[in-house]
C-alpha cells in the first residue's frame, strides 16, 4: 500500500490572520470503512476526491506556483497492548516551527501542533478509521506493519507574484500507510544530482526540496535500485542523505557514522534516535563528513532512517557504475538490531523506556 490518498474524513485548518492562528476540525464526507471497501472503484474515487478538496482557499498562491510551503510527517501506530500511539510528535513540532520560521512564515504554536496530530488520529479512530495490530507483523520487523499517516502542511494565501507568505493556513490530514520501500531490492546508488546548496533551504523540511528528490529517485528505480544517495554540491565527494531519508554507515572499526548536521542536511528524528539507541547500546556513533571513498572501503552495514523508511538496509551502494555489496549483500547484524529496536517501541512491542511514545487511545 505504501502511501495511499485515501484522506480520512475529520481533518485539522488552522489560519494566520489578524496576528492570531483561528482553528477548526472539518468532518468531510465518508461511510464507514467496511461501507467504502465495498463500493465500485469509480465510487471510491469519487467519495475520496472529496476529501481531498476545499472548496474556500485559493487555486493561485505562493505555495501552488512557487513551492513555498512546508511539512511534517510522522506515524500513529497500533499498539500491542491497544490502542494507537504516536512517535516523538514534540520533536516533529518544534521542526514545522523551525521550518516555518525558515520561510519568514509566522511559525505554527507547538502546543496546538501536538494537540491537532492527536486530535484527528482520534477523532478518525471514533469513526472506525484506525489500524489494529496484527501478531504477524513481528514476523518481518514490522516492515510491513500498517499505520496512520499524518501530514501537516502549510498553504499560503493567495498570491502570483514571487513573495512571502503572511497569513498561511496549517492543514493536518491523515492517510493509512505501509511499508515505503519495496522489499524486492535494496541496492541503492549515488545520483550526479545534486539535493542542496549552502545557505539554501536543504535543512527545512520544504516541499520544494523534494522535487530534485523525485526525480534522482525516480531515475533510480527505472535503473533497477531502491534508492538513490546523494553527495555534497561543493566537492561532489561527501555523503550527504537519500532521497528522502538520512543515512547510517556502519564501519568495520565498529563506529557508526552519519553526516553531520548542516544547512543542506535535514534533522531527521528517527536520525536522532537511532543515534541515541545506538549509544545506549554501547556503539561509538560519530557525526561527521563521510567520503564516498571512505564509505565503499570502511562499510560493513548501511541503512536509511526516515519516518517512512524506519531504519531499511541497503545491501550495495554503486558509484560511477561500480557496485559495492556491504554484508555480502545481506542485511547485517548491527542494522537488523536497530531496525527491531525501533519498530518495537514504536509498536508497543518493547518497553518504551524513553517515553517517546504519546497515546491516542
Amino acid at each position: 500500500m505504501a502511501f495511499t490518498l485515501n484522506t480520512y474524513p475529520i481533518t485539522y485548518r488552522s489560519k494566520f490572520l489578524g496576528g492570531k492562528w483561528t482553528s477548526e476540525y472539518l468532518e468531510k464526507p465518508h461511510k464507514t470503512p467496511e461501507e467504502e471497501a465495498a463500493m465500485n472503484e469509480e465510487d471510491q474515487s469519487k467519495l475520496r476526491n472529496s476529501r481531498n478538496c476545499y472548496d474556500d482557499m485559493p487555486l493561485v498562491s505562493y505555495s501552488s506556483q512557487y513551492g513555498l510551503s512546508c511539512f511534517e510527517g510522522l506515524k500513529a501506530l497500533p499498539q500491542k497492548g491497544g490502542g494507537l500511539a504516536i512517535f516523538r510528535p514534540d520533536q516533529n513540532a518544534a521542526r514545522f516551527a523551525r521550518s516555518m520560521e525558515g520561510l519568514y512564515m509566522p511559525p505554527f504554536p507547538e502546543k496546538d501542533f501536538l494537540e491537532a496530530c492527536v486530535e484527528t488520529v482520534k477523532r478518525n479512530a471514533a469513526l472506525g478509521f484506525l489500524p489494529k495490530y496484527k501478531s504477524e507483523w513481528e514476523k518481518d520487523s514490522f516492515m510491513t506493519a500498517d499505520s496512520v499517516y499524518i501530514r501537516p502542511f502549510t498553504e499560503s494565501e493567495g498570491g502570483i507574484g514571487v513573495n512571502l507568505s503572511h497569513e498561511p493556513w496549517v492543514i493536518v490530514i491523515n492517510t493509512p500507510v505501509s511499508s515505503y520501500f519495496s522489499q524486492a531490492s535494496s541496492d541503492a546508488v549515488v545520483t550526479d544530482k545534486i539535493r542542496a546548496t549552502a545557505n539554501g533551504t536543504g535543512w527545512i523540511k520544504a516541499c520544494s526540496n523534494y522535487v530534485i528528490s523525485a526525480l534522482a529517485k525516480s531515475e533510480a528505480i527505472k535503473s533497477g535500485f531502491m534508492e538513490c544517495v546523494f553527495l555534497d554540491a561543493v566537492h561532489r565527494k561527501y555523503i550527504e542523505e537519500g532521497s528522502s531519508c538520512n543515512i547510517f554507515f556502519y564501519l568495520k572499526s565498529g563506529e557508526l557514522v552519519t553526516p553531520e548536521l548542516t544547512d543542506t542536511i535535514l534533522p531527521g528524528i528517527t536520525r536522532l534516535s537511532i543515534i541515541e539507541l545506538a549509544r545506549d547500546k554501547g556503539v561509538k556513533v560519530s557525526e561527521r563528513k563521510l567520503s564516498i571513498d571512505e564509505a565503499l572501503e570502511e562499510t560493513c552495514e548501511c541503512f536509511v532512517s526516515g519516518t517512512a523508511a524506519g531504519a531499511t538496509p541497503l545491501t550495495s551502494l554503486t558509484y560511477q557504475g561500480k557496485k559495492t555489496l556491504f554484508n555480502g549483500g545481506k542485511t547485517g547484524d548491527f542494522t537488523a538490531d536497530i531496525r527491531d529496536t525501533i519498530k518495537g517501541i514504536q509498536y508497543g512491542a518493547i518497553s518504551d523506556t524513553k517515553n517517546w511514545m504519546v497515546k491516542v487511545i
